[in-house]
């Protein structure tokens, strides 16, 4: 029975609840409700303090200690801002196996090696040991007299290492496993990634020490632990990837420093992982012949353009009720341009079965992939293939028409930049670059009726 006076409150969410409860009727997460206690009028009256130090001037404040220092792995530092800014505590996230741990003793080499510029730089593990650790550090070549490493999984003992070492930069892998001597509960549970990241985060502000964390993710690709975990840190990147393909992308979730949409490109390999600045070709098939049921669109990745190669094959179906077969694109959005293709260009599916994939092992959930979706089912049932050099962009409505997307111009750079040089967008469009001519189409009969006249 709840104590009179007393109140409770969701870890995660922060919603408050008269009595103990062991699921949160607000987020629905178990065993976050927490008690908070009477409220205490005296709490209110506070006695002013000694500042740490006095208010200036905003104009006067030294910047120069907060300026990033580059991490030596361009990728990163695209996402990051420019680099890692002391003080900063960086949570990375990633599914099982993605390679984040790969990633980070990569980031803890090259920090090492410029000859302590900086530091040199300290990698905790909590997961697995110190042996195994160097074994993956010798098989990538990431060794150097400058990385320190050591198998720990106390804060208090993770402390001690840092006032041995002093390093440049600390690397926690990961918050999961670590604990507080000061707090209840096992190493994962709310109570303690909670104390765990506060003390890691006081660690940071007091000594300008820049700190990355690995973080687990739950079965949904969110971060795993309590959300104020997002709040405590300072930037929040998640490391993606299919297990099925080399290729990996992090994205920029929060930044206190910078752009927070930035995507950089990884490729892992044997030999470690391997920042790729130029991957539109990792997407697209490379053909001699145009090839029916294939269209160009260009994603956006945060702010970074990439063409992907829209697949589609379309057979006859013997079963009573047709196949729908979606990778790599939103179903739900290839199920409305089907019915769209139906409805307003005169196409038909009924007893057929319909398959559409990306290439490469890319994800385009965006609508700007829509006309190139209806282009590659169109071209996939008429069995004639798309020009060469031709590339779709634009969102379809339901009444068919074609809808301007975001960065168009960036999108078109792109496009030209890689060779194409014809373009089907929306009316009223950016300007094209040099090289690439564009036909403005209003709806989707339209823009089928634009390929027949690129075609011949």
């Amino acid at each position: 029975m709840a104590k009179k006076g007393t109140t409770y409150r969701c870890a995660d969410c922060g919603y408050q609840v008269a009595k103990w409860v062991g699921r949160c009727p607000e987020c629905h997460a178990w065993g976050t409700v927490e008690e908070l206690g009477a409220p205490n009028p005296a709490l209110a009256r506070i006695a002013a303090g000694a500042p740490s130090s006095p208010a200036r001037p905003i104009g006067e404040v030294d910047v120069d200690t907060a300026r990033a220092r580059t991490t030596a792995v361009p990728e990163l530092d695209r996402v990051l801002g420019g680099g890692l800014v002391p003080g900063a505590v960086v949570l990375l996230a990633g599914e099982p196996g993605v390679g984040k741990s790969t990633l980070l003793l990569e980031v803890a080499f090259r920090w090492a090696a410029r000859d302590g510029a900086f530091g040199p730089s300290l990698y905790i593990t909590g997961e697995e040991s110190a042996g195994q650790v160097r074994l993956r550090a010798e098989r990538t070549g990431n060794l150097n007299e400058q990385m320190y490493l050591a198998a720990e999984s106390d804060v208090a003992a993770l402390l001690g290492h840092v006032d041995a070492v002093k390093p440049g930069m600390l690397i926690v892998d990961s918050v999961q496993t670590m604990a507080s001597p000061k707090a209840e509960g096992s190493p994962g549970g709310v109570t303690q990634v909670k104390a765990v990241t506060a003390a890691l985060v006081t660690l940071a502000k007091e000594r300008g020490l820049p700190i990355v964390l690995v973080g687990h993710v739950t079965k949904d690709g969110s971060v795993a632990g309590p959300r104020i975990l997002e709040h405590l840190v300072d930037v929040v990147l998640h490391f993606e990837g299919d297990r099925h393909s080399t290729l990996r992308l992090l994205r920029g979730v929060k930044n206190r420093f910078g752009a927070a949409d930035e995507v950089g490109c990884f490729e892992l390999r044997d030999e470690g992982i391997i920042g790729v600045p130029d991957p539109s070709g990792l997407f697209l098939n490379r053909r001699d012949e145009p090839v029916e049921g294939t269209a160009i669109t260009v994603a956006l990745e945060g702010k970074r353009p990439l063409l992907a190669e829209v697949q589609s094959l379309v057979t006859p179906s013997m079963l009573p009720q047709p196949r729908r077969a979606v990778s790599g694109l939103d179903s739900a959005r290839v199920g409305m341009v089907l019915a769209v293709l139906q409805g307003r260009a005169n196409l038909r599916f009924g007893e057929a079965d319909v398959y559409t994939a990306t290439v490469g092992g890319m994800k385009v959930t965006e609508p700007a992939a829509d006309l190139a979706i209806a282009l590659a089912i169109a071209s996939a049932q008429s069995h004639a293939p798309l020009p060469t050099g031709l590339i779709a962009i634009g969102e379809v409505g339901l009444a068919g028409e074609v809808r301007r997307v975001n960065g168009t111009s960036r999108r078109l750079a792109e496009a030209a930049r890689m060779g194409f040089t014809h373009a089907l967008v929306p009316t009223d469009s950016e300007p094209a670059p040099k090289g690439l001519r564009t036909f403005e189409v209003p709806d989707l009969a339209s823009a089928l009726s634009v390929v027949e006249r690129i075609r011949f």
